[in-house]
C-alpha cells in the first residue's frame, strides 16, 4: 500500500507545482476579487437555515412519535455538508443531514474485495430480538441497505404530508429517487410558483458504528496528519465513530451482497478537518491569524463547478468530492500556517489547483481516510473522462482561470442620430468601462454594502 505523502510527492505531480508560471498582477486581483465574490450574504444564510432547523426538529419529532417504526424513533441528526463545514459558495441553498440510525450490537463488517475498502456487507454480530430486526436479510444477520432507504422515503414523504413552512408561503416536495444515492431529497419550492427551487435538502440515513468498535482495517492507515495535526490528534480523529450509508457500487451486473451494501462515510471528521485546519490550533481564532485555506477550497470548487457546466457530458463523473480530497492532501503536505497566509492566496489557490491537475495527470487520487481505494480509477472515473479533466486544467492553468472570471461585457452601446439629421456624421459607438474596473467597482460597492455608482454614458 502506498501511503499518500509518498502519491503527492510523486513525479507525476511535482512536475506540474513546478512548471506554474508566475502569477500576474492581473490574475493575482481576479482570483482575490472571485474569492470575495464567493461569500455567502448574511441575510440569505440566516433565512435558509432557519427553514432547514425547523424542517430537521420537525422530522425528529415526528419520527419520535411514529409507532409504526419503532426503530427510527431513536434517530438523532448530524449536520454534514459544505454549509456547515463554511466552505458554500454563492448560495445557501444545499443542505445535507446524516439521520444516525444506531446498531444495538456490534457490527460485522465485510469488506467487498473489488471496492477497495470503500464498500461493505453489514451485519449483526448477533441474532437480536431489538427493532432493527425488520432491515435485515433471510439470514436474520445481515443489514439491508435497500430496505433502510425504502422506509426512509416512506417515512419522510408521510411527513411531509403534513408538515406546514413557518410563513406559509413555501411548501417542501420529496423529489424523486435518484440511481445509486443515500439521499431522501426535499425541495423547496413557492406556493404560487411550484417550479423554481429555491433550497434542498439531503436527508441521508447513516448506519453509526458503536464506538467501542475499530475502523475496518483498509480504513486504519488513514488520515494522514501527523505533520499536520500531530499524532494526539490523530489517534483521537481514528477513535471516533464511523457511519454507513446506504448506497450500493456504481455499475451493473452487481452481485446479491453488493446490492446491499453500505459505503463507509467519514463526513463528520471531515467536517471537522476542515473548520479545525490549522497547524497552530490558534488558526482564524482571531482576527491576527487568519489563513486563506477555505479561500483556496472555494475557489477550487468554483472552478470544479464551472468545468462541470461547460462540460457536463464530458466531465459528469467529477465532483466536488474529488476538490475536497485533494484539498485535504494538500492540507496535510503543506502543513505550517505560514504557508497559507492570506497574502499568498493567489499562489495557494494555483498551488492547489497544480495538485488536481498533478492528480488527474497521473490518475491517482487516493481516497484520504482509505488510501487503498483510488477516486481516479475507472470505471468510477473513465479514462476518457480523466484525459478530458488534465486537458481542461492545464487550458484554465495556461489561460489565466477564464472560469473564475466574470461574464463578458454586453456588446457596446450605439446612439443613433435622428432622423431629421441623417447628414450628419455618426456619433462613434460609446467606449466602455474597462472589464476589470467595472467589476472592481460592483465588487468594491458590495464589500461596503453600499450600491455600487451607477455608470453613465453621456
Amino acid at each position: 500500500m502506498v501511503c499518500c505523502q509518498e502519491i503527492c510527492s510523486s513525479e507525476t505531480v511535482l512536475p506540474i507545482l513546478r512548471s506554474l508560471a508566475p502569477i500576474t498582477p492581473e490574475l493575482a486581483r481576479w482570483i482575490r476579487l472571485r474569492s470575495q465574490n464567493l461569500k455567502l450574504r448574511q441575510s440569505d444564510r440566516q433565512w435558509a437555515v432557519d427553514l432547514v432547523n425547523h424542517l430537521r426538529d420537525s422530522l425528529l419529532v415526528f419520527l419520535k412519535n411514529s409507532d409504526e417504526q419503532p426503530y427510527f424513533q431513536s434517530a438523532s441528526v448530524l449536520n454534514s455538508g459544505s454549509y456547515y463545514e463554511m466552505v458554500k459558495i454563492h448560495n445557501p441553498n444545499e443542505f445535507d443531514m446524516m439521520l444516525k440510525l444506531q446498531s444495538p450490537s456490534r457490527l460485522k463488517m465485510t469488506e467487498l474485495d473489488q471496492y477497495h475498502g470503500l464498500f461493505y456487507e453489514v451485519a449483526l454480530s448477533r441474532p437480536t430480538r431489538a427493532h432493527i430486526r425488520s432491515f435485515l436479510l433471510e439470514d436474520g444477520l445481515t443489514i439491508s441497505a435497500s430496505k433502510i432507504i425504502r422506509e426512509m422515503h416512506r417515512l419522510v414523504r408521510k411527513f411531509i404530508s403534513t408538515y406546514k413552512v413557518p410563513g406559509n408561503s413555501w411548501r417542501w416536495v420529496v423529489k424523486r429517487k435518484r440511481p445509486n444515492s443515500p439521499a431522501v431529497t426535499l425541495s423547496l419550492l413557492e406556493l404560487d410558483n411550484g417550479k423554481e427551487e429555491l433550497l434542498s435538502v439531503d436527508v441521508v440515513p447513516a448506519l453509526e458504528v458503536p464506538s467501542s468498535q475499530s475502523w475496518p482495517l483498509a480504513a486504519r492507515a488513514g488520515p494522514d496528519v501527523n505533520n499536520w495535526l500531530g499524532k494526539k490528534t490523530r489517534r483521537s480523529l481514528t477513535h471516533q465513530t464511523c457511519f454507513f450509508v446506504p448506497k450500493k457500487p456504481p455499475g451493473r451486473n452487481l452481485s446479491e451482497a453488493a446490492k446491499e451494501s453500505w459505503r463507509i462515510s467519514f463526513s463528520h471528521i471531515e467536517k471537522e478537518l476542515i473548520k479545525t485546519h490549522g497547524n497552530k490550533r490558534t488558526c482564524c481564532e482571531s482576527s491576527a491569524t487568519k489563513c486563506c485555506r477555505k479561500q483556496c477550497f472555494k475557489l477550487l470548487k468554483c472552478l470544479i463547478e464551472g468545468l462541470k457546466k461547460r462540460y457536463p457530458q464530458e466531465l459528469d463523473a467529477l465532483c466536488s468530492y474529488h476538490g475536497k480530497t485533494v484539498f485535504l492532501h494538500t492540507l496535510s503536505i503543506r502543513a505550517q500556517d505560514s504557508l497559507w497566509t492570506p497574502h499568498h492566496l493567489p499562489a495557494c489557490f494555483m498551488h492547489l489547483l497544480g495538485a488536481l491537475e498533478g492528480h488527474a495527470r497521473s490518475g491517482l487520487l487516493p481516497h484520504f481516510f482509505v488510501p487503498t481505494s483510488n477516486l481516479f480509477a475507472a470505471p468510477t472515473f473513465p479514462r476518457k473522462a480523466l484525459v478530458f479533466l488534465t486537458e481542461a486544467l492545464e487550458e484554465q492553468r495556461r489561460q489565466g482561470l477564464p472560469l473564475l472570471m466574470p461574464p463578458a461585457p454586453a456588446p457596446p452601446l450605439a446612439v443613433h442620430s435622428p432622423s431629421n439629421s441623417q447628414s450628419q456624421p455618426s456619433i462613434p459607438n460609446l467606449i466602455l468601462i474597462d472589464t476589470v474596473l467595472l467589476y472592481f467597482i460592483i465588487d468594491f460597492g458590495r464589500l461596503w454594502n453600499r450600491p455600487s455608482n451607477s455608470v453613465c454614458y453621456t
